[in-house]
This record gives C-alpha cells, structure tokens and sequence, in this order.
C-alpha cells in the first residue's frame, strides 16, 4: 500500500441562511495523509462518491450550527484499502455516512460509531455509485416511506412530489411495479414529466411550474385522479401540501420527508391544515427519516432494493459531477431544478 496519498476535504467557510448556497460558502482543502499504518482494529478508507442531498441545506445555516472551516458531513460511497478490523477486508466496498474527507483512518471504535453498510457482492466498482441513490439513504427514504410509514396496498392511488428526484423517482418505481398502485408525480418541466411516465413508469405527471396556488395544483392532480389520493409522499411542502390535503381521501395517509420550497428561505414556511377535516376522515401526517430501514431496524431494504433492480422494476437515474472541486456546483443545483435522479459526485475527475 502506498504510504503517502492525497486527500480532499469539503469544508464550510461561510454561512448561507437564505438564498441560493454557492461556491464562496465551500472550500477545498488539499493535504497529504500517512497512511502506513493502521490503527488497532481499524481501518483505512478512500472515497468514491460524495452525495449532494437536499436535506444538507440545514447544515450550511447559521442556526445548524456546523462549524466554520470543519468539512461537512454525509453520505459517501467507498472502498477499504487497509484493515485491521473482523468485519471489513481490504477491497470491501461500501456505503455511509462520514465526513466529506477523501481518506481517512478510522480506529477501532469511530468503526463502531459509523454508519456504514457493506455493498461488495452486492455492486462492482462501476455501480457503487447506487451506494447514494438506490442502494443508500434515498433508496432506504423511498422504501421507508412507502411500505412502512404509508402502508401502500395495491389498487391505492398515490401522489409523490419532486417525482424526478433522487427519493421521488424510487418512491413512484416501487409504487407502481412492486405494490401495484396508480402513481401520480409532479415535477418541473415537461422533460421530467416524460422522464417520470416513459421510464419510470408512473400513470400521470403534473407540471408544478403552471400553477401558482394550491387550489391550480389539486385541480391539475385531479384532472389525473377524479377521486383523489389515497397517499402522498411529501417531498416539497409549501403549496404541494395543501393542495394534498385537499385531495386525501378517507383514512389517507401523507409521509413527509422533505419540504425543499423552503430550504432557502431564512423562516421556515408553515403550511394550513384544517384540522377538523381529518378527525371523521381518520387520515394521517406522519414525518419519518430513513434511519430504521438504513440500519436494518426494520425491513430489509439491501436486500429487497437489490432484487428489485435486478429484475428492472427500478431503474437508476443519477446527475454526476466531476472532481471534488464540483461539489459546490452540485449542491446548488438541486435548488435550480437542474438534476434528474441522484445527484453525485466522482471523487476523482
């Protein structure tokens, strides 16, 4: 093993607590790292990937409270290239949550405070990418999300908004080719809305940028499905929530996971719900993160997610960008509607 490697880290220089995030927020640093040895039941690490997700906006906000000139931190793709650790071998590949640092050398017990999810014989090398998308926290929030905390049954119509988006797409995929339900998706632009019919599968999609109210979006929806949602996959907020609101049925079910319309703005933005309407109706406002599905507390998301991309029931969709140095590109362009899929980054260009 080579003694001396390179490494890169994503660093906060600067708070953005409204507005689009943009470069002069970040920093690369570049520094050698003596790699030698490894530590007592430990390990060696180099990155692969570097996720852009939309749920790090939080953490570039004053009130998240990241320190300043720290690297950020989540979801990564990698390879083991030393232990000394029972559980990992060299060339293991994997997934998990750490921060944006190239390499690194974890002992013994920051293994164990890790969350970390072996994918060698699940992918090669040329896919460990789906280690952020597929086979990573999206994959395990769609899975989540849908089977568990919606309790989706065939024959159900579910609406799923940013449709074309890394949580989204998978969400609409398993909706309609494993549960059986008719899937509605809005998203931007009428690229994404053929995206989202012709390859992912869902029955209808809505062009959230010709509306303006809630009222113009729950029309447009049910235009597609007259008799409304029995179940909405939250990923917006704002008038999207209402609009579902007005459209759940009796006993429907929302599961909310993100609000994006708001992730820019420096307040949060509060949505109304008239209460009174879901006592007799006897629907459901849940909020979830993907934690008990990435860590096999529940389900078996690994194993379920990799059957069904076998058998091209899901299909991956990812936005890839060059080099560490583009991380700043990606992150912003999940604000500007840019991405389709999963956003990643290649660690080497």
């Amino acid at each position: 093993m080579t003694a001396l490697l390179q490494c890169s880290s994503i660093l906060l220089v600067e708070y953005a607590d409204s507005g689009m995030p943009e470069e002069r927020h970040f920093s690369i640093k570049e520094e050698t790292l003596d790699v030698s040895s490894v530590p007592a039941g430990g390990i060696v690490i180099q990155l692969n990937h570097i996720s852009a997700d939309p749920y790090l906006r939080g953490r570039v906000k004053s009130k998240g409270k990241h320190p300043l000139g720290t690297p950020l931190r989540g979801f990564v793709t990698g390879t083991v290239i030393s232990s000394d650790h029972k559980a990992w071998k060299s060339g293991d590949l994997f997934g998990a949550s750490m921060p944006f640092v190239t390499v690194q050398m974890l002992t013994a017990s920051q293994v164990k405070e890790t969350l970390m999810w072996k994918l060698t014989g699940i992918v090669d090398r040329e896919q460990l990418s789906l280690g952020l998308g597929i086979l990573g926290m999206p994959g395990s929030t769609a899975y989540g999300g849908l089977l568990d905390v919606l309790a989706a049954k065939k024959g159900e119509t579910l609406w799923v908004s940013a449709a074309a988006g890394a949580v989204g797409s998978m969400v609409g995929q398993i909706a309609k080719n494993v549960v059986g339900m008719t899937v509605v998706g809005s998203c931007g632009g009428e690229q994404k809305g053929k995206l989202i019919r012709e390859q992912f599968g869902f029955d209808h999609s809505v062009d959230y940028k010709t509306v303006s109210t809630a009222e113009e979006l729950a029309a447009k929806v049910r235009d597609c499905v007259p008799e409304g949602i029995d179940c909405y996959f939250e990923n917006v907020g704002g008038i999207h929530f209402e609009a579902a609101m007005s459209l759940l049925k009796r006993h429907g079910r929302i599961a909310v996971c993100g609000s994006i319309s708001s992730y820019n703005s420096a307040k949060p933005e509060y949505c109304k719900i008239n209460i009174s309407n879901m006592i007799y109706s006897f629907q459901r406002v849940e909020g979830f993160v993907c934690h008990p599905w990435l860590t096999h507390q529940k389900g078996e998301f690994l194993k379920d997610m990799a059957k069904w991309l076998k058998e091209g029931k899901i299909k991956p969709q990812e936005t890839f960008f060059e080099g560490v140095k583009s991380w700043p590109a990606a992150f912003a362009s999940l604000f500007k509607g840019s991405n389709l899929g999963k956003v990643v980054v290649k660690v080497e260009a």
